[in-house]
């Protein structure tokens, strides 16, 4: 289990670092931690990160494949792309034995050494094939679920929050690749 008792404390800090903009995720700072502690010991760990959003979060994923890996960070570049990447027709996968298809094919591309990182709407079937692993890592709206930070699809400022969420992970994996903070077991 990911240390989220240091994890914890770190985020409150680096939350209040950012300003009062930030304040309503002192609140839900917990369940960020226990969410992104796993995901950021999965990434020190080599994995790819497989990100998959919804429709309407495409222009999210657009800009974390942007970002990630900047030019402008000083850090080492992390194994990251969009599902699409991999499979340009990911839309049109219906059913169970699609997903398992498609899931055998990344596994061999990435000799079984990644994670999803699930940003949309708990009922997308989008969202099916990262359901299904036990290590995915969701920013899931509307829905309950294991391994997730939960937003509300209906909130004015998703969007805002969505890009404080995303600065506040290139933050944490920062301060994880540089040993600021311990995440791992």
């Amino acid at each position: 289990m990911p240390n989220t008792g240091e994890f914890a404390q770190w985020s409150l800090d680096a939350i209040r670092e950012e300003g009062s903009s930030f304040s309503w995720l002192e609140e839900q700072r917990f369940d960020w931690t226990i969410a992104t502690s796993l995901a950021l010991e999965q990434i020190l760990n080599g994995k790819t990160i497989i990100l998959i959003t919804d429709d309407k979060r495409k222009w999210l994923e657009k800009y974390i494949i942007t970002n990630i890996n900047s030019e402008k960070l000083d850090r080492p570049l992390l194994p990251v792309v969009s599902i699409y990447s991999l499979y340009a027709h990911y839309n049109n996968v219906n059913g169970g034995e699609m997903i398992n298809i498609v899931e055998d094919m990344i596994s061999l591309a990435t000799k079984d050494n990644y994670f999803f990182w699930y940003i949309g709407s708990g009922d997308d079937k989008r969202a099916d094939i990262a359901k299904r692993k036990d290590t995915s890592y969701f920013w899931m709206f509307d829905e309950e679920y294991q391994n997730a930070f939960n937003l509300k699809s209906f909130d004015k400022e998703l969007d805002i929050k969505l890009l404080q969420l995303y600065r506040l992970l290139d933050l944490s994996i920062n301060a994880s690749m540089f040993g600021e903070v311990d995440v791992t077991s």
